[in-house]
């Protein structure tokens, strides 16, 4: 049995035995001692069973004579093996392990964001299978309302648009260094962090150096105003499209910084070849649901963000970003419209947010996880609520650039296309949780100039099924 096998059957084990164990909260008395510290701990356990079936359409190996699949399946396990112990000398330890075992491999898993060997024909499920260490960090609360934590750790920021640990995926996203959070202002939240190393869900581990202020003031415990600057200077973080010899072959794709014969990017006489995608953005957010009365919550998003190169960032990335959007809650259901947009700086870069959780933006088929360098202007309606137990939630996308494109015949386009996203989840008890999700992305005008183009947005289905117990 190799090390990844292992790992997957100690961890059903383990939760077989925990289940009883974590069922009920203990309160206690403050530690007096280490051991206490230890014992008076929270887990930090969870175990997520999930099958994806992904059906793209048109999706063809570039190999020579390769079969064409259209149907990816993963079927994996995801154990994350946790504690954190209580305060003791205002500090707290927390060491979490994490182990995704792939059961079959009937999938391209872009392990350290590169192709599977034997898989090219496959589409793109990204779950590796990885054992590492997922958090480890101390927390010190020597101050009063300021929590100082040092190590890797999850992180997630407002609505996960710009920061996120991507935790839909099977291998989070999580960070390296040190990070804040002051609370000593009344209704006042600011955090600021500076990270060294940020290991994505491709389980690639990329040196740079993002540093984050974030600060907060609560309108009411429901509604806040939220600014925040995010500087990152790493190596491209994949928001170049991938390889830039690949992307050198297609008339479009990415955010435009590589690509040696892309006419528009050479005619701004920039190197081509320079991938370095740094950048600085900043933004202001205005969010919240008031309450009318005991029935009726408003609504309410209001955003805008500029970003720009940094460091030694493409002097190409000047794109803006906002948001608009409304509706209404009534009990426990909810509808609402908005619009977002991520600008195109004229065909050769657009708004990017690479280290944020963005399988829950541009809808959930993960089309638009980079934002192709003509923009993006998606307007969606959202609708959710509860049936006992049971949580629903349905989205409907219409999704343009905000340039047009090149598109069949040499015609220029601006319909991406549309997509439905619906999900239910059902909660069998406190600890385990029952959900499945469903998006389908059609294909409106072809991002690109043949049905064979490197950049084209095909057709694409999905279904999950996911099981998870969490301690």
């Amino acid at each position: 049995m190799n090390r990844r096998s292992s790992f997957a059957l100690f961890s059903a084990l383990l939760a077989i035995w925990a289940a009883p164990v974590y069922s009920e909260e203990v309160t206690t008395a403050a530690p007096e001692t280490l051991l206490d510290a230890i014992k008076q701990g929270k887990p930090m356990t969870s175990f997520r069973l999930r099958y994806e079936n992904l059906n793209q359409e048109a999706y063809q190996s570039t190999a020579p004579n390769a079969k064409k699949l259209d149907t990816g399946e993963a079927f994996t396990l995801r154990s994350l093996i946790g504690w954190q112990t209580a305060p003791f000398k205002d500090l707290s330890f927390a060491a979490q392990l994490t182990g995704v075992h792939e059961f079959n491999n009937d999938f391209n898993d872009r392990r350290n964001n590169v192709a599977e060997p034997g898989k090219s024909a496959y589409p793109n499920i990204v779950d590796p299978g990885y054992t590492d260490v997922n958090q480890l960090y101390v927390d010190w609360t020597g101050i009063q309302d300021t929590k100082l934590r040092l190590g890797r750790q999850q992180l997630n920021l407002d609505n996960v648009r710009f920061i996120g640990d991507i935790g839909f995926r099977q291998n989070m996203q999580v960070f390296d260094g040190i990070s804040v959070l002051n609370k000593s202002i009344a209704d006042v939240e600011i955090f600021a962090a500076h990270f060294s190393k940020v290991r994505q869900i491709t389980t690639k581990l990329r040196d740079g150096n993002i540093d984050i202020v974030n600060a907060k003031y609560k309108i009411s415990p429901t509604e806040s105003l939220i600014g925040y600057g995010y500087f990152v200077d790493v190596e491209n973080l994949g928001q170049n499209g991938g390889n830039p010899a690949a992307i050198a072959t297609a008339a479009q794709g990415g955010n435009g910084l590589g690509g040696s014969s892309d006419a528009a990017v050479s005619a701004t006489n920039i190197n081509p070849t320079q991938t370095d995608a740094s950048s600085k953005t900043f933004g202001v957010r205005l969010d919240g649901a008031h309450k009318v009365n005991d029935d009726w919550r408003v609504l309410y998003t209001a955003e805008y963000a500029k970003q720009n190169d940094y460091r030694s960032g493409n002097p190409l990335i000047d794109a803006h970003y906002f948001k608009l959007g409304g509706g209404a809650a009534y009990g426990v259901w909810s509808v609402r419209l908005d619009h977002e947009k991520l600008s195109s700086n004229d065909g050769k870069y657009a708004f990017q947010t690479p280290l944020g959780t963005n399988h829950l933006f541009q809808g959930w088929a993960d089309v638009f996880l980079t934002t192709p360098r003509q923009g993006m202007e998606d307007t969606f309606i959202s609708i959710a609520g509860n049936i006992a137990k049971a949580k629903l939630q349905a989205e409907y996308h219409v999704f343009k650039s905000d340039e047009k494109y090149q598109s069949l015949n040499g015609r220029l386009a601006d319909k991406y296309g549309t997509e439905l996203d619906l999900s239910v989840s059902y909660s069998f008890s406190k600890e385990l949780l029952g959900k499945v999700e469903y998006a389908r992305f059609n294909e409106s005008d072809v991002y690109g100039t043949t049905l064979q183009n490197a950049a084209r947005k095909g057709d694409k289905e999905i279904i999950w099924v996911t099981g998870m117990v969490t301690f």
